[in-house]
């Protein structure tokens, strides 16, 4: 009995691994630098140096003495040193202090305290344009190797750092909005416009920002930038997905992140240290950008949404433009063999009612397809969540951000060749459960390790720190990068890309969080590693609800992901399936 003819048959006809495949890796490559460099740029771009208010006294002193000497003020960096002298040397102060929480201590933390204190914060604000509020900052560059970012630049620091978390916030919002809008386009206009117009947006939401010289501006400004983040990867990895044969996509897709994506998050920092500014950077981010609007004349459309959209003609080009390029002949049979693949996909549709342009809701209408759906959500904020916790921390250790940041980013290429060496013997499901697990190994281990190695009077090591940065990046990495493939095989054609495009703003969603649970170690140094490990067990035993798509065709109706692994067990691992293959073979 002959096998019933699907995509990946067309597909194959011609050339699923060509000429033609590796050119579109090639592009995809591009993709991985270019959106390391915009991610983080929002990171780097917000580095803080190391800086104290501008005082007479101590602006002629080397950096250690004038750490050494702020160092008495429970509030170092932005404590006005002439404010506190005033008030000590001179009776007759502008605001009437209350020294009569001093007593007869005269030390000048005391003297902090009352200028601190209530009483004297309600006066500041009567006498805000007479009194001596700190207004000019020096700033240690030594950390950073002389890179002015724009907190420094706008002295967006001490009273004035809600300005740059603002910032942060919108970009936050712009990438939560842009995912999901952009998302749904991209299954209504399909995905090559929507990786063109994702990336125009970030290289407009870059370019203004140059420009922006106060926190309106700038909220704005990172808001649109905020929008091209995810869909202008995505887009990319879902027509590099539908076009290469699916036995070689873990080899295809994980080679391209391990190497590239590795390779701009290592360089992007040095690329700012060696520009020595933030605009510059933001300029370095845009004019690589510029490059992608010609994508629209040299990458095709994905025939598989063309099909479901019931555009065959078009269709039908994009894959005679593959066997072109990958030099393979077509003849008669391949367009009968074609129309009745499509025709096969439309009847399916017909027959589940299936409506022309599905929307995200048709994930959850059925109760199979939604608990799968909700599996890979909550999966995706999990390791959301995690990944930027990670990345977060890097300010504050004692070490060098840009150092600990390619130290922590250098994690990627090994956990994208640990992936590749087992995701196609273990299977997709096996692999996104295991890595959650062993990440939740890692991660609250790494906690409590921390915790006990460095008691709290002591000053903590910045190699080690360093290095449980850099195992729990390794960890969160390989379980990103399994859990997107797993997702995006999981989730039907018709609806892939809004699909997809949820999951991870279910997870941009959660990471509102991760402050939150970063703050939790001031009650206990564990406690957010702890969580953050408890959520990975959880979000590994999840995955073992979700069914096994190793060599197997994607789903392209809705109807097709409803029925997707239906007989499969709760245990049932791709790899399994090879043992017994073996011992009937034998």
């Amino acid at each position: 009995m002959t096998e019933k003819l699907n995509i990946d048959h067309i597909l194959e006809k011609c050339g699923n691994f060509g000429r033609y495949q590796l050119i579109l890796l090639g592009f995809f490559c591009m993709i991985n630098v270019l959106s390391s460099m915009h991610y983080y740029s929002q990171t780097i771009i917000s580095f803080v140096p190391e800086h104290w208010c501008y005082s007479n006294l101590t602006a002629s002193m080397s950096v250690n003495e004038r750490r050494k000497y702020h160092m008495q003020f429970s509030n170092p960096s932005c404590t006005n040193i002439d404010e506190v002298l005033m008030m000590k040397d001179s009776p007759e102060a502008e605001i009437e202090y209350d020294k009569s929480l001093c007593k007869n201590d005269d030390s000048l933390e005391c003297l902090e305290r009352i200028i601190n204190s209530n009483s004297t914060r309600q006066q500041r604000t009567e006498h805000q344009n007479n009194h001596k509020v700190c207004k000019k900052w020096i700033y240690d560059y030594d950390l950073l190797f002389g890179y002015q970012s724009m907190t420094s630049e706008l002295n967006w620091v001490c009273e004035n750092a809600w300005k740059s978390i603002t910032g942060q916030s919108t970009y936050f919002i712009g990438s939560v909005v842009g995912t999901l809008v952009l998302g749904i386009f991209a299954d209504a206009i399909g995905r090559l416009p929507i990786l063109i117009i994702a990336n125009i947006l970030g290289i407009v939401g870059n370019g203004l920002t140059i420009f922006a010289t106060n926190e309106i501006a700038f909220a704005l400004c990172r808001f649109i930038s905020g929008m091209a983040t995810d869909n202008n990867f995505v887009m990319m990895y879902i027509l590099v997905l539908e076009y290469i044969d699916p036995k070689m996509r873990t080899l295809g897709l994980n080679l391209c992140i391990g190497i590239f994506y590795c390779f701009g998050s290592v360089v992007t920092p040095w690329i700012a240290v060696w520009l020595g500014n933030w605009k510059l950077y933001l300029l370095a981010t845009i004019i690589p950008t510029l490059v992608i609007p010609i994508f629209y004349f040299v990458v095709p459309e994905s025939a598989e949404w063309l099909i479901s959209k019931n555009r065959l003609d078009e269709a039908l080009i994009c894959y005679q433009r593959i066997a072109k390029i990958n030099r393979r002949k077509l003849d008669e049979k391949f367009i009968v063999d074609f129309k009745t693949v499509a025709a096969d996909i439309n009847e399916q549709r017909i027959k589940s009612n299936e409506k022309q342009n599905p929307s995200l809701i048709a994930l959850f209408k059925t109760p199979r397809l939604r608990r799968l759906t909700l599996i890979l959500f909550f999966k995706s904020m999990i390791i959301t969540l995690g990944y930027d916790a990670i990345s977060k921390n890097v300010e504050g250790l004692g070490m060098s951000p840009f150092i600990l940041f390619s130290l922590s980013a250098s994690a990627i290429l090994p956990a994208c060749l640990v992936i590749l060496a087992l995701q196609d013997r273990i299977g997709r499901k096996a692999m996104a459960s295991s890595s959650l697990l062993v990440s939740g190994i890692f991660t609250a281990g790494s906690g409590i390790i921390l915790a006990y190695q460095q008691p709290e009077n002591q000053k903590s090591n910045p190699l080690l720190i360093a290095a449980l940065n850099v195992i729990g990046r390794f960890g969160i990495t390989m379980a990103y990068n399994s859990g997107a493939q797993y997702a995006t095989e999981l989730i039907p054609t018709c609806v892939r890309a809004q699909g997809v495009a949820a999951a991870h703003v279910a997870g941009y969603a959660l990471t509102f969080f991760s402050s939150y649970i970063l703050y939790t170690a001031t009650f206990f140094k564990a406690m957010p590693s702890l969580i953050l490990g408890f959520l990975s067990f959880a979000g590994a035993f999840c995955c073992l609800f979700l069914p096994e798509t190793l060599n197997r065709k994607t789903p392209v109706t809705l109807l097709d992901g409803e029925e997707f692994g239906r007989d499969e067990r709760f245990f049932h691992f791709a790899c399994f399936d090879k043992s017994v293959n073996k011992k009937e073979q034998q």
